[in-house]
């Protein structure tokens, strides 16, 4: 009998082992996250981004440009035959170069400036695999933020989070093409918020576990409501793969750029001019403030905004327009944010005490590149037709030259129809369909009596070739 009640007993105590283990799995699973709706939903925002960037052999970069040599020249022959054929710059393969994401639905898209920095043709994949050259906007290589445009309409675009309310913990998704692998999705959690990293002043970085490598950089990073939180821009390893830190730039830093950017093509900063470093304990004991707040002002320019707004060095900057300066890190991006030439008021802690000033803030000289770019991108698409191309008519001296009577010269070409078509810079249009073109004016209004979806041939010579490139108009070019 006695082993009889033994037997039940353990079978009741094997029993409730069983319940409670069940009952402890099924607490645990049902707080692990699931990522399906998120990535049913969203998934289609994302877009995989690839670049053609045209690259110069070795005899190219030797003579960038062959010499326009009589042909009664000793050395015309020479180079005809030796230098010229291998002098045409070529066009690399498609290259799976990042991600990016849908922001309006009638086609302009968020992505780091180094996706697309440099490439000559950009080609958008969207998640129903339909592909479209874009257009750069602009790009601001400071917050490493690049606005692109497509011509499509009726898009999905992302819902735009706050940054501020992202707690460290929270869990996080990722979705990119890592190493051209489109649409995968990873997740983890927030490590850390506001990071500051070296080299990059204007971003307080959002700090993740979620495994980022190349191909992702441009993509969003979620949060569990499928809003965008950040942009995946970089990770931190030693060996160039995902080793568990990964940093996103905040969305709404994105937006601020990617809304300067849209209107202007270029990026505002504002400056200050002072020269700052970390408060310590020790020197918070030494200049009597009561923490290590703000940003220490070690060296002041001369005649600059903080000079002439009498802020010295060993002051130490606690606020600016408003917005408290924790750490000295902070500083650079609030004043960068701050629009040149706009009256701020400066909180600064002096001789024991504090002291309200008022400053104007300068600008940041843009870079000459950025200059550079922004003109010859507005002279391009100003002067670019319908195909993408910058004409020009050619001179006496070049007819001469080239033995034609009429021809135009193809001083650029944007991506779009002509580009994949294979027009290259440098070409020489002599005729469209079976007329003989005379005139950019002439070939602009041929161009526009041509209906989508119709055929047109170009008669192009480039060297001692002529022959017809033939390309088919559609509503996409």
């Amino acid at each position: 009998m006695v082993g009889i009640l033994k037997i039940k007993m353990v079978r009741y105590l094997v029993l409730w082992l069983i319940m409670v283990t069940a009952s402890a799995v099924s607490a645990q699973t049902k707080e692990l996250p699931n990522f399906t709706g998120l990535v049913d939903q969203y998934g289609a925002t994302v877009v995989n981004i690839s670049t053609i960037q045209t690259q110069k052999n070795a005899v190219t970069q030797l003579f960038p440009e062959i010499p326009n040599l009589p042909k009664d020249s000793p050395f015309y022959e020479f180079f005809r035959r030796h230098i010229e054929p291998f002098s045409t710059p070529r066009r690399s393969e498609p290259r799976s170069m990042g991600s990016g994401f849908i922001i309006s639905s009638d086609g302009y898209i968020l992505t780091n400036a180094h996706v697309v920095e440099s490439a000559d043709e950009i080609t958008v994949k969207l998640n129903d695999k339909r592909e479209f050259i874009a257009k750069v906007i602009g790009t601001d290589k400071k917050t490493d933020i690049a606005l692109i445009k497509i011509e499509a309409e009726n898009l999905q675009k992302v819902n735009q989070g706050d940054p501020e309310k992202l707690k460290v913990g929270e869990w996080v998704v990722a979705i990119g093409s890592p190493f051209g692998f489109e649409n995968s999705v990873t997740a983890g959690i927030v490590s850390a918020k506001g990071r500051s990293l070296a080299q990059e002043n204007y971003v307080p970085f959002i700090q993740t576990d979620v495994a980022i490598n190349p191909g992702n950089s441009g993509g969003p990073l979620f949060n569990m409501h499928g809003e965008v939180v950040g942009i995946n821009s970089q990770i931190y390893s030693r060996t160039g793969g995902f080793m568990g830190l990964s940093f996103a730039i905040p969305i709404n830093v994105a937006t601020d750029i990617a809304d300067q950017l849209k209107i202007s093509g270029v990026v505002r900063r504002g400056r200050i001019g002072v020269l700052i470093q970390e408060v310590t304990k020790e020197l918070a004991d030494s200049f009597g403030l009561p923490g290590t707040r703000g940003a220490l002002v070690v060296s002041v320019e001369k005649n600059g905004p903080a000079g002439v707004a009498d802020i010295r060095a060993r002051d130490v900057i606690l606020a600016f327009d408003g917005i408290e300066v924790e750490t000295s890190a902070d500083l650079p991006r609030i004043v960068g944010n701050t629009v040149p030439d706009s009256k701020v008021k400066v909180k600064i802690w002096r001789d024991g005490a504090i002291k309200n000033l008022q400053l104007k803030v300068g600008e940041i000289p843009r870079e000459e590149s950025d200059l550079q770019y922004q003109s010859k991108q507005d002279q391009e698409v100003d002067q670019s037709n319908r195909l993408g191309l910058v004409l020009s008519e050619l001179t006496d001296q070049q007819k001469t030259q080239l033995e034609i009577e009429s021809g135009l010269l193809v001083e650029n070409i944007q991506p779009g129809i002509a580009s994949q078509s294979g027009v290259r810079k440098g070409d020489v249009i002599l005729g469209f369909n079976s007329k003989d073109v005379e005139s950019v004016n002439q070939f602009n209004k041929l161009l526009d009596k041509v209906e989508d979806g119709r055929n047109i041939a170009l008669l192009i010579k480039r060297g001692d070739l002529t022959t017809f490139i033939t390309m088919k108009l559609n509503s996409d070019e």
